[in-house]
């Protein structure tokens, strides 16, 4: 084998199984773990390349694992769970988790969301230039291109800009946006964040009404990929 080793933390025997058999058909090495316990120990010894966690273990809940985690794990967490409400998934994501999906889940949309959290891990905090699809984003210059053309954005759209390369691929709360962005007096102006997305889409889209780069994350927020 020849990629990233992913731990995965699921008190379900069906799909672990399901996720080994997935996972190392796609070359990933598995290590697997069926407690909070033995998941943390597991990742304490030979800290793996990426995490994938239920949030309904029997011994701790998943949200108390990633709180822990991200005291000294800063690699890809991606959530695996029955737990569907917006509160739940708000919460993971908002604690650190890299990204949510809710069982039952598509083995193709799961892989893609490992490659897209694994090449991010991989990406250098030092490069000034970044590039997706037919975008770039010149750090230092503060300029946007699509297709070579430089496109006008005033100082808050190109933070926004930043902040969305910086997280490619991850599902990103409304209120983490906007703390970031704005600060933390500004995190429940969801409609304000609302109105700057759409005047980003008219700038970077093919086509506003079905974008391809800022999607809407149902009940969350946005994902930029």
């Amino acid at each position: 084998m020849n990629k990233a080793e992913i731990l995965v933390i699921d008190d379900e025997p069906q799909i672990r199984k399901l996720l080994e058999i997935t996972l190392e058909s796609n070359d990933y090495k598995i290590l697997l773990a069926e407690t909070a316990k033995e998941g943390m120990l597991k990742a304490a010894n030979h800290p793996p390349e990426l995490i994938i966690l239920d949030l309904g273990l029997p011994d701790k809940s998943g949200h108390e694992v990633i709180n822990e985690l991200r005291t000294w794990y800063s690699k890809a967490i991606i959530v695996l769970s029955v737990q569907d409400s917006e509160e739940d998934i708000v919460k993971a994501l908002d604690e650190g988790a890299t990204d949510y999906l809710t069982k039952p889940f598509r083995n193709a949309e799961l892989l893609a969301r490992i490659r897209s959290a694994i090449r991010r891990n991989h990406t250098s905090n030092t490069k000034t230039v970044l590039e997706l699809g037919d975008l770039e984003l010149d750090l230092p210059a503060r300029v946007l291109k699509k297709k070579g053309e430089i496109v006008k954005l005033t100082s808050t759209e190109f933070n926004l800009m930043a902040l969305f390369f910086a997280h490619e691929g991850r599902a990103l709360t409304h209120q983490f946006i906007l703390k970031e962005v704005w600060g933390v007096g500004y995190q429940t102006e969801i409609q304000y964040l609302r109105v700057f997305m759409n005047t980003l889409r008219r700038k970077i889209e093919d086509n506003p009404n079905h974008p391809e780069h800022i999607i809407t994350q149902s009940r969350v927020g946005y994902r930029f990929s």
